[in-house]
This record gives structure tokens, sequence and C-alpha cells, in this order.
């Protein structure tokens, strides 16, 4: 299971943890093409939970700063605007809304089962392939964390479909990795954060 005390500060939290997670997969991809796919994906997800801040030819410039800031400026992709470490972007954080809504499965979150239903609406195409398989990876590595076992992986195809009211399905060409990939971020990533339990020493 995943605790809050393991988890690494967001430097924007207005995106919500499975954003960033979706950006830490990302630099995982070691083919550039779809690294380049899922970083625009990501930017469009990003815009489309701040509807506020559309407007303007270069509205997104401030999404693929945002984009890198998350990713530690570690993020090897193609941005469409010429950016740089040293620059920020006014960003004020809206506040969060704590609504009665159901969450069906909560070790996904809201924000996922959100982004599930808003992808479902996207036109059929590869962009719209790329979003799924990116939730798809996610959507593994936080089953894994909160059940701390294995799981098959026709349990999230099968979410997928269910969450997006049977509009969403993986493309035929997509595979999910072993299960101890996923976890060996988490691991890296708590060792980073100092978060391993600590053998306690055997009393003499």
């Amino acid at each position: 299971m995943e605790y809050n005390t393991q988890r690494t500060k967001l430097k924007i939290n207005d995106y919500g943890r499975n954003i960033y997670k979706l950006i830490q997969y990302t630099k995982t991809v070691e083919d550039r093409e779809k690294r380049n796919q899922m970083a625009s994906a990501i930017v469009d997800i990003m815009a489309q939970n701040s509807p506020d801040a559309k407007g303007g030819e270069d509205y997104k410039r401030k999404f693929w700063v945002h984009l890198m800031i998350l990713a530690d400026w570690e993020l090897d992709v193609d941005v469409p605007y010429e950016i740089s470490r040293e620059e920020t972007v006014e960003f004020t954080p809206h506040a969060l809304k704590y609504g009665q809504e159901k969450i069906q499965y909560r070790h996904y979150g809201a924000i996922m089962e959100k982004m599930i239903r808003r992808v479902a609406e996207y036109p059929e195409g590869e962009e719209r392939d790329e979003l799924v398989s990116l939730m798809a990876h996610a959507m593994k590595r936080d089953y894994l964390l909160w059940n701390s076992d294995t799981v098959e992986d026709g349990v999230i195809t099968q979410q997928i479909e269910e969450l997006s009211d049977n509009k969403l399905q993986l493309p035929e060409d997509f595979q999910f990795k072993d299960f101890r990939e996923y976890l060996k971020g988490t691991d890296e990533e708590r060792r980073a954060n100092g978060t391993h339990k600590k053998k306690k020493k055997k009393k003499k």
C-alpha cells in the first residue's frame, strides 16, 4: 500500500498525482516518437482539466512548462515552444473541491476515473490510443501498490471498459509490463525519499 509519507511532494498540486504518475511513466518510454505523442496527450489532459486557462494561440505553452517542471526537466521530448529551465510560469492553484461523488475503485482515485470518462469522449485515433495505454499502465501500478501482489492484466482491461461504459478498449498492440517493472520505480522513489522502513536492530 502507498502511504502519503511515501509519496514524492508535487511541485504543482493542481493536476493531481495521476498526471504526475503518467509523466513519470512517459520518462521511461524508450521510443522518442512515442514519448512525444504521450507528452502531447498529457498536455491535452492538463488543458482539459483547466478550462479557465484557455485563450490565445499559445495558451498550451504554460502546460508544457508545467509538464517539464513536474518531470524535473528530465523528459526528453520535442516541446513545440521555446522554453527554458530558468523561466517560471505564474501559477495559482485553485481550491480543491471535495464532493460526495461515488468512486468505483478507490485505489485508482477520482481523477483517474474522470480521465477515463473524458478520454472516452475523444474521437478514435492514435491520440486516444496513447492516452488509454498511459492510463492502463498507471492503473496497473496503482493496483499493485494497493494490493501489494500481482494482478491479472485482464482485470485492468475489464475495469477500463467498465469505467468508460464500454467506449474504451486497449489498442491491439498494447502490452502490459511485468509487475516487477511497475514496482521498481516505486522502490527507487521510496529510497530517494528515505521512506523505506529501517530494520529494527535485534536486542542482545
